[in-house]
């Protein structure tokens, strides 16, 4: 049994259910860049990444115009709508 805490509060942690991996990746991959400094740098080495171990995966590239807000809705639905995983940089 994996234990996943919420960083929100851990005094009284949550129990939730990991998703069973399927042991492949398909589909699309979105790579959100949340406009923090250097976090394009690490997307940058993940795609590399994902790329080798998931040839037959495609990529697509995703900014937030600013880390200081919330990722604008018209994005979140274009991430929506485009990808079937989302990862999400965050780097200083």
């Amino acid at each position: 049994m994996t234990t996943i805490l919420d960083p929100t509060d851990e005094r009284v942690p949550v129990e939730r259910q990991v998703t069973t991996r399927t042991g492949s990746l398909a589909g699309v991959i979105g790579l959100l860049d949340i406009s923090k400094p250097r976090g394009n740098v690490l997307l940058d080495e993940v795609e590399q990444l994902l790329a080798k171990a998931a040839p037959g995966v495609s990529m697509r590239r995703y900014a937030k115009p600013t880390y200081t807000k919330p990722c604008p809705d018209a994005l979140r639905h274009q991430i929506r709508d485009e990808c079937d995983y989302l990862v999400e940089a965050l780097a200083d």
